[in-house]
C-alpha cells in the first residue's frame, strides 16, 4: 500500500481511481498521516462515507476541540472564512441554511430556466464566431454558472471574471498556499465591503440585499457570517458547476458509444449528467471534520480531535454499491451516488448545478451536433486542487 505522499504527486488525480480501489479493498479508512497526538484519515467505501457525512458524532467546529481554533470576535481582524456554513455544526448551519434555502429550492430554481437558456445562447453565439477549436472551459463551462451565481446576488456584469482569479487562488490553498492568497483574499474583501455599502444605501431585488437585510436586522446573521455567506455562494455557485459540466462533456468524448446515445436521444442528458456526477465527481474529498469522542469505526480507533475526510470520488466508485462501477453508462438505473454529499451538509445548490448541466449540454448538442475532443493537442489535464476534480481545459472542435 503507497502511504499519504502518493496524494501530494502531481499525477495523483490521473491515477486516483486505481488508488481508491486499492484502499477500498486493503485499507478502507486510511491514515493519511499523523502529528504524534491526532491522526488523519480518508474514508474511501460507499456505506462509510454516507455514514460518516450523517453522523453528529464527526463535526465541523474545530474551535470545539482545539483553543486555538476558536473563532475570533466581532472586534478581531475580519477572516472572510470564518462562519462559513460549510464549517459549522447544528445550531448555527440550521440558521444559516434556512436564509438562503428559499432561493435554492427546486420550485425557486425552475423559475431561472429561461434566463439559463438565454445565457446558454448567447455563450454559443459567441463560440460561434470564434475558430473551429474552443475551450469549453473557457468559453461555456466557466462563464455559464459565474452569470447565472452573479446575477442571483447581484453582481455586476463586469466584475465577474475577478471572481475566477480570485475563487481559482482560494480553492487551490487546498492544497498549497498560492503567493497571492493574501493579495486576492483582500481584494476579494475589498470587493465585497464596496458592494455591501452600494446595496445598503440602494438596495436591489437581489441576494446580497436580501442578506444585507438579514444582518441589519440583529439576531440571525453577523457580519462576519454574511462576508463569509457571500464567499461560499460565490465559489460553491460556479466551482462546482464548472467541473460537472466539464468533466461530463470529457467522459463522453473518451465513450464514443455513449456520446452517440446522448446525441441520437436528449432525453438521456439528464442520466448523463447523473452518471457524470458519479463517475467523475466535481468534488473529490468532502470538507473536512473532526472526531467528537473516541469511537471505533469500522474496526479502526479513531480518536477525538482526529482529523477525517471522505473521499466522494472513491464512494461513488464503490463495486459494492455500483454494477460496473469503473464503466461510464449514462443509461444506469440506479445511481445513488454521493456527489453532493450527504446530511445535512447535502449541497445547496444541487437543484441549480443539475439544471445548469442540464440546459448547458442539450443547448451545446443541439447548436453543435458534431462537437469533439480536439486530440491534435495534448489530452487535457486536471486541476492540481486536492478537493475538487475539474479540467484545467477542454479544447474541442466544432
Amino acid at each position: 500500500m503507497e502511504n499519504m505522499e502518493t496524494l501530494n504527486q502531481s499525477n495523483f488525480k490521473k491515477g486516483a481511481y486505481p488508488f481508491y480501489e486499492e484502499l477500498r479493498e486493503d485499507q478502507p479508512i486510511f491514515p493519511m498521516n499523523s502529528n504524534g497526538t491526532n491522526h488523519s484519515w480518508m474514508i474511501t467505501k460507499y456505506d462509510h462515507v454516507k455514514e460518516l457525512l450523517k453522523s453528529s458524532s464527526f463535526i465541523k467546529d474545530q474551535s470545539k476541540l482545539f483553543s486555538s481554533a476558536s473563532k475570533d470576535t466581532e472586534q478581531d481582524d475580519f477572516n472572510i472564512f470564518q462562519n462559513m456554513m460549510l464549517d459549522v455544526d447544528p445550531p448555527d448551519h440550521t440558521r444559516l441554511r434556512k436564509l438562503v434555502q428559499p432561493y435554492f429550492n427546486p420550485k425557486t430554481i425552475k423559475q431561472l430556466e429561461p434566463r439559463i437558456r438565454e445565457i446558454a445562447d448567447d455563450l454559443l453565439n459567441q463560440m460561434k464566431q470564434k475558430e473551429t477549436t474552443v475551450d469549453l472551459i473557457d468559453d461555456y463551462a466557466f462563464p455559464l454558472p459565474i452569470i447565472v451565481i452573479s446575477e442571483m446576488l447581484g453582481v455586476p456584469a463586469e466584475d465577474r471574471d475577478k471572481f475566477r482569479q480570485w475563487s481559482n487562488t482560494i480553492v487551490s490553498a487546498s492544497n498549497e498556499m498560492d503567493p497571492d492568497f493574501m493579495d486576492d483574499v483582500e481584494a476579494f474583501t475589498t470587493y465585497l465591503t464596496e458592494l455591501f455599502e452600494q446595496r445598503k444605501a440602494e438596495p436591489q431585488d437581489d441576494l446580497v440585499s436580501h442578506l444585507i437585510q438579514t444582518e441589519e436586522d440583529g439576531e440571525q446573521l453577523t457580519r462576519n457570517e454574511l462576508y463569509s455567506m457571500i464567499v461560499l455562494l460565490i465559489i460553491a455557485g460556479h466551482e462546482t458547476t464548472v467541473n460537472l459540466i466539464g468533466n461530463t462533456m470529457f467522459a463522453l468524448f473518451e465513450h464514443p458509444d455513449q456520446f452517440e446515445k446522448v446525441k441520437d436521444d436528449s432525453t438521456l442528458i439528464p442520466g448523463a449528467i447523473e452518471e457524470g456526477l458519479r463517475y467523475y465527481s466535481p468534488v473529490d474529498f468532502s470538507t473536512a471534520r473532526w472526531a467528537d469522542e473516541d469511537m471505533d469505526f469500522h474496526g479502526q480507533l479513531i480518536r477525538r480531535g482526529d482529523f477525517i475526510v471522505a473521499s466522494i470520488s472513491s464512494a461513488n466508485r464503490d463495486e459494492e454499491k455500483f454494477e460496473r462501477a469503473s464503466q461510464f453508462d449514462i443509461t444506469r438505473e440506479r445511481n445513488a451516488h454521493v456527489a453532493f454529499g450527504f446530511g445535512s451538509h447535502f449541497c445547496l445548490g444541487a437543484p441549480l448545478a443539475r439544471l445548469e448541466g442540464k440546459i448547458a449540454l442539450e443547448k451545446l448538442l443541439t447548436t453543435f451536433p458534431d462537437i469533439d475532443l480536439n486530440r491534435d493537442v495534448n489530452p487535457p489535464e486536471w486541476r492540481s486542487v486536492f478537493l475538487l476534480r475539474g479540467l484545467d481545459s477542454l479544447p474541442v472542435s466544432l
